[in-house]
């Protein structure tokens, strides 16, 4: 971690990225959407299942916090305050602005503030007014297949047979999980539809993270993301503000969500990536669905359908085989 006073710019890695963008290539020669492999192929340490735990069991709760917000708050404003919250918090770490980002980073940066943040973080409220907070938890499951698939088309290889085998079993969980919401009606269908579509986007924005994380570190990288994905999402969220009432339940959720899901679980979250790469990185997705279901079954009394259990089953046996070495 940087402790100098001074702003400095961080050393690039020797971590090789796709599309000949290496990070110390001279910046013209970068391509906007390239992605790195993780520094380490091994299997999961205990400080990466640990970072992986903590994002998971945050993010987990997001969305039974989205739908108390949504108790009194429009959809738009609980995207832009849980931006703002993230972002104060992700402020009390000096860290955030010692390190300088170089000027042909910028518009990376700004990707991830879009694709990781102002869009999914955007339409997670306006689908849980049509599915359950357990439902979204998940389809959240299916973030790996994404970011597997935009990784082997930016590193131009396909993941090692083991990964393959997770991620294969991981997606036949994810379909029965989805299946009860596909049932539902067209309105249903179309909040998990949504969910989809966020799930697309944070499969992009995991690779484009991966060079951006290893050259200067989570903490630089999300902060100034964060501030992105404010300037997006401010209008959506300020014309939701006369349709909102603010009672202190759903505030409260939206601070926590803020503070927790979009500040300290994106720096568990990208550390990881970071480490291990998108594809295995992001199976951290993986343990979400559990984590939303039974906070759903409890807090909120939704129900959860025998099917979608077996496809927690065979969710978690993908990420746990997604984790093994990675050659």
């Amino acid at each position: 971690m940087v402790t100098s006073r001074e702003p400095v710019a961080a050393e690039p890695c020797d971590a090789p990225v796709a599309d000949g963008a290496a990070l110390g290539a001279p910046a013209a020669r970068q391509r906007l959407i390239s992605t790195a492999e993780g520094t380490s192929a091994a299997a999961f340490t205990p400080v990466d299942w640990g970072l992986l735990l903590s994002a998971s069991l945050i993010w987990g709760s997001s969305f039974l916090l989205i739908a108390e917000g949504l108790e009194s708050l429009e959809p738009g404003l609980i995207t832009l305050l849980r931006v703002v919250f993230g972002f104060a918090a992700l402020s009390c770490f000096p860290a955030a602005r010692r390190v300088l980002i170089d000027r042909a980073d910028w518009p990376r940066i700004a990707l991830v503030g879009l694709t990781w943040m102002a869009f999914p973080m955007t339409m997670f409220p306006i689908a849980e007014q049509w599915i359950s907070s357990g439902v979204t938890g998940m389809l959240n499951g299916a973030l790996p297949l994404f970011s597997a698939l935009v990784a082997s088309i930016l590193l131009r290889r396909a993941p090692a047979r083991v990964q393959l085998v997770g991620l294969t079993v991981g997606f036949a969980g994810v379909v029965l999980v989805s299946l009860p919401s596909m049932q539902g009606g067209s309105k249903t269908a179309l909040g998990a539809s949504l969910v989809l579509l966020a799930m697309a986007s944070y499969g992009l924005a995991t690779n484009v993270v991966v060079p951006l994380q290893q050259r200067y570190g989570t903490l630089p990288v999300i902060w100034r993301a964060q501030v992105v994905a404010i300037v997006l999402t401010a209008p959506y969220g300020l014309f939701g503000v006369s349709e909102s009432d603010f009672a202190w339940v759903p505030v409260l959720s939206v601070v926590a969500l803020g503070a927790l899901g979009t500040g300290i679980a994106f720096l568990a979250a990208g550390t990881l990536i970071g480490r291990v790469g998108a594809t295995r990185g992001s199976v951290l997705a993986y343990l979400i669905p559990v984590v939303a279901v039974i906070l759903g079954a409890v807090v909120r009394d939704e129900t959860v359908e025998a099917i979608a259990v077996a496809g927690m089953v065979l969710v978690l046996a993908g990420a746990w085989i997604t984790s093994r070495a990675g050659h």
